[in-house]
């Protein structure tokens, strides 16, 4: 009985350190994605602001076949 207690003893603080590993991981993946949303949004931004400062010239758009 004190094996198999000392068994799920370990696989409980394993757990709880995987648990602890994969909730970091998904911090990191979480900060990381807010970035490259601001920064999505700021080229969008960007990208409307000079589609108004310079109207786009029909020449320079690439034909819908490629």
């Amino acid at each position: 009985m004190e094996a198999r207690l000392e068994r799920l003893e370990s696989r409980l603080a394993y757990q709880e350190d995987l648990l602890a590993e994969l909730n970091a991981g998904v911090a990191a993946l979480r900060e990381t994605l807010d970035l490259q949303q601001g920064q999505l949004r700021l080229l969008w931004q960007q990208l409307q602001e000079r589609d108004v400062r310079e109207p786009r010239n029909p020449a320079d758009e690439i034909p819908p076949h490629f």
